[in-house]
């Protein structure tokens, strides 16, 4: 069982990961059933497979997520949570799934991702992220502190706790080989604006292959750092983490 590292205090034991990706996304390396085994081998109770958007080069196309109705929501005891993660593709907030395509999914994952984003200024980019979280049928927002935008983190904040959408903080965004510069300053940031303004987060670590399901490593030093509340962790508080279907 993955622990936190000595330096935090706490003992919330996760049993949630929401964010990860399998062969189907086109640079993952694990599959479906892999990463389930994998989950429940680490004691990860509901696992989310959120492949990449139809825009990421590589990834699946439209057909992948229409078929996913095949798949059981349930393997090896870890209840499967099978979505997106759904590509924010400019300033106005464009997603590269319709509505109705992403009714369909039981998660919905939106961030972005600079292969297929095009920036603006710094508020521009903001706006865009606050039209996306107060989108109804959007769940969490993935890595919005790694630098892949330049934003303005306390508005982000607000609008998440007045919509009810999850920020997360992205374990994997944080690995010294990404060379995200910017990443380890904006979560601290983006902690301690949630910290003051109570609003959850939520821990993902962005598998892209079944070894590193629940890996939170990099995520626990600014935990520590910031003192941040297990109380506004989601990770083991399934009644509040699990997606609320709005919009459907």
């Amino acid at each position: 069982m993955h622990k936190r590292s000595s330096s935090f205090h706490n003992d919330m034991r996760p049993i949630a990961d929401l964010h990860t990706h399998t062969v189907a996304s086109g640079h993952g390396y694990s599959t479906i059933q892999e990463m389930a085994r994998a989950a429940s081998e680490k004691g990860i109770e509901i696992l989310g497979i959120t492949e990449h958007g139809p825009r990421i080069p590589g990834s699946c196309d439209w057909l992948y997520f229409k078929n996913l109705i095949v798949v059981p929501r349930e393997m090896y005891g870890v209840k499967l949570l099978l979505g997106a993660e759904i590509d924010i593709l400019d300033t106005e907030g464009t997603l590269d799934m319709t509505d109705d395509q992403m009714r369909s999914l039981d998660i919905r994952i939106a961030g972005i991702h600079p292969q297929c984003w095009t920036p603006g200024t710094a508020e521009q980019n903001t706006e865009a992220m606050i039209k996306v979280i107060s989108n109804p049928l959007i769940d969490i927002i993935s890595h919005p502190a790694d630098g892949a935008a330049e934003l303005i983190m306390e508005p982000i904040v607000l609008s998440a706790r007045e919509h009810g959408t999850h920020l997360e903080i992205n374990n994997h965004s944080l690995h010294p080989a990404r060379h995200k510069t910017v990443a380890r300053g904006n979560n601290l940031e983006l902690l301690r604006l949630c910290k003051k303004y109570e609003v959850p987060v939520t821990l993902g670590s962005d598998a892209h292959i079944s070894f590193m399901i629940a890996d939170y490593s990099n995520l626990y030093p600014l935990l520590a750092e910031t003192d941040f509340p297990d109380a506004l962790i989601l990770n083991d508080k399934p009644e509040r983490l699990l997606p609320k279907h709005r919009g459907r």
